[in-house]
């Protein structure tokens, strides 16, 4: 059984996979969550039903997929929908959509386009922004984590309590957009994690940012 299970996971994963336009190869990750719940509630009804492997395994992975490939589908739809809704801010390199898993979506906000320099308050002109991201969140049972980012500039503490304002700033205008506040959390990072050189204006602006990270419940 596990020798089949490996072969069929395989050829599942292959099956997973569809060429673009370009010719490059993607990974439809639909089908991945479907294949990964597949194999896995194989095994486990396997293990369950062991008067009746056959019945155990079929059933097992019926529950599997359905299970896999639906986290898969879901995040796809949200992933999707929000390139869609952020289109024109993603090609002003003002809004960043990344997958990060296959549970898990990224957005990145610049802060040359979302906060003033040295406030915390969201500039007005970003505020139609964040309610296209408000919009899709509220279609779906995610977990959203704000994560304000700064440079190295300035006293350590005080890049703290910017980071921590900044993404509370977020979350209380998702809220006021109307995204369920129970599913929103702030935190700050401050200069802790930067994603570029500090020694740069370019690598200092790329690391002043706010990450909205969105993940499946399921």
């Amino acid at each position: 059984m596990r020798k089949i299970s490996c072969l069929a996971f395989g050829a599942l994963l292959l099956a997973g996979c569809t060429t673009n336009a370009d010719g490059t190869q993607s990974v439809n990750k639909t089908a991945v969550g479907a294949t990964v719940g597949a194999v896995t509630g194989g095994l486990l009804g396997n293990r369950l039903d062991k008067g009746n492997r056959t019945r155990g395994t079929v059933l097992g992975a019926a529950a599997g997929a359905a299970a896999g490939g639906g986290i898969g589908y879901l995040m796809d739809r949200q992933e999707a929908e929000l390139r869609d809704q952020l289109a024109s801010e993603r090609a002003q390199h003002a809004v960043e959509v990344e997958r990060v898993r296959d549970d898990l979506l990224k957005l990145t906000l610049a802060n040359e386009v979302s906060f003033d320099v040295n406030s915390a308050s969201v500039k007005p002109a970003f505020r139609p922004s964040l309610a296209k991201v408000a919009q899709v969140l509220q279609r779906y049972d995610t977990q959203v984590t704000i994560v304000g980012h700064t440079d190295s500039s300035g006293a350590e503490s005080y890049n703290q309590q910017l980071s921590e304002r900044r993404a509370q700033a977020v979350l209380d205008e998702l809220v006021r957009l109307g995204v369920p506040y129970p599913r929103l959390s702030a935190v700050g990072r401050g200069e802790y994690e930067p994603r570029a050189d500090n020694t740069s204006a370019a690598g200092r602006a790329q690391n002043r940012r706010v990450e909205i990270l969105v993940q499946s419940t399921a």
